[in-house]
């Protein structure tokens, strides 16, 4: 299978497990992907089936969706039938359901393993398939998302010292919000933008920050540095004042578990350690980048222990208003996170679920961008996510 794979194309992918399946002693096995805003398993069919309306199934209300949310294989039965995660790495990309010809005790492990494999060859073909582009959305996207989402890494990653989960919403529209994060030796970059507006410019304007982001940090520049650098390329394209963008941009020691962190003109991180809310990690802002006021770019630090959570955000979460409810705000998003957190769940589970949360207290309609990047040190978060 893995032979084969090698020239198959995303949606020959059911093509190939069919052609295999017998080999591992397997009736039936299907592929359900996430939609991109983790509401529904949505099914991979092949060339001639349809694509238009593929078959659904809702996380919240199936046993597929509870396998996904808790990561774990759930049996079913008449017939006996099982619905198995698929990880790469820490990323859900969603579940298996899989019809074994006979129960033994080795059942388990095969199952594993074809999902694991099934996993890397999803990923190594959906990045330039549009056929999963289009199996993955519900609706139209906008230019601007459009930009923001082949930009981005993927919304989990883990490691056995840190776990970083990130959402956006409104996930077809977003404009201005980005979020960025990296691993060098034994540090874990971070950052989270929020650019002037919400249209096609903003994306722009985002889009050139992380890459400049990027570039700065690839030839070595201090965090500090390279938000002043950051600003230079944003007022060389778009001069003084035209654009610009707030953002967080941090480095975690793996080793140690210090913090390292610059504010340009953004809301401070928030800190959850044993389940409470500790503190909002105090550092003097500077000027949003782009904005060329001269302010100095202040380095904090802030030793975090084993099992702390970083909360890096912006604005459409906490200051967005609902007419009948006011601002969602601060407290409300730091209540839920820790709720969540004494839940023990998964981290990109519990970011499932705020901004499910958020959508539904705002009537799922965003007036801002809301992005939420939550960082976690230790380990605990990648024992979870694994089945």
């Amino acid at each position: 299978m893995l032979a084969d794979s090698h020239l198959t194309a995303f949606e020959g992918i059911p093509a190939l497990i069919d052609n295999h399946k017998h080999l591992a002693g397997f009736d039936g096995i299907s592929v359900y992907l996430c939609d991109l805003q983790q509401n529904a398993l949505r099914r991979l069919c092949g060339p001639g089936d349809d694509e238009a309306q593929p078959e659904e199934l809702k996380i919240d209300t199936t046993l597929a969706g509870r396998a996904l949310q808790e990561v774990r294989p759930l049996r079913g039965d008449n017939p006996v039938q099982w619905w198995v995660p698929i990880l790469d790495g820490t990323e859900r990309l969603g579940v298996l359901h899989m019809r074994p010809a006979a129960e033994d005790a080795g059942l388990g492990d095969r199952m594993r393993h074809i999902a694991s494999l099934i996993a890397l060859i999803v990923v190594s073909k959906r990045s330039f398939s549009d056929y999963y582009a289009r199996l993955v959305r519900t609706r139209p996207m906008h230019v601007a998302a459009e930009m923001q989402w082949n930009l981005m890494p993927p919304l989990t990653f883990a490691t056995p010292t840190v776990a970083i989960g990130a959402v956006l919403e409104p996930a077809y529209e977003i404009g201005g919000d980005a979020f960025d994060y990296s691993t060098s030796g034994n540090v874990a970059h971070v950052a989270v933008f929020d650019a002037m507006g919400h249209d096609v410019s903003a994306g722009l304007t985002a889009n050139l920050a992380v890459a400049a982001c990027r570039n700065n940090r690839r030839q070595g520049l201090g965090l500090a540095r390279n938000s002043e650098m950051i600003e230079r390329i944003l007022i060389d394209e778009f001069g003084r004042a035209d654009r610009f963008v707030t953002g967080i941009m941090g480095d975690l020691d793996l080793d140690t578990g210090e913090f390292t962190w610059v504010n340009r003109g953004h809301h401070a991180p928030v800190l959850i350690r044993g389940g409470r809310w500790i503190a909002t990690l105090k550092c003097p802002p500077a000027h949003p980048m782009g904005l060329d006021l001269g302010l100095p770019v202040t380095l904090c630090q802030e030793q975090l222990e084993p099992g702390d959570r970083l909360l890096l955000y912006t604005d459409g979460i906490t200051e967005m208003r609902n007419p009948d409810s006011g601002e969602f705000g601060l407290g409300r998003f730091v209540e839920f996170m820790i709720k969540q957190n004494a839940a023990g769940l998964p981290v990109p589970e519990t970011l499932r679920r705020l901004i499910r949360t958020v959508m539904d207290y705002h009537n799922h309609r965003l007036q801002d961008d809301a992005t939420v990047l939550l960082l976690e040190w230790n380990g605990a978060a990648y024992e979870k996510l694994n089945p």
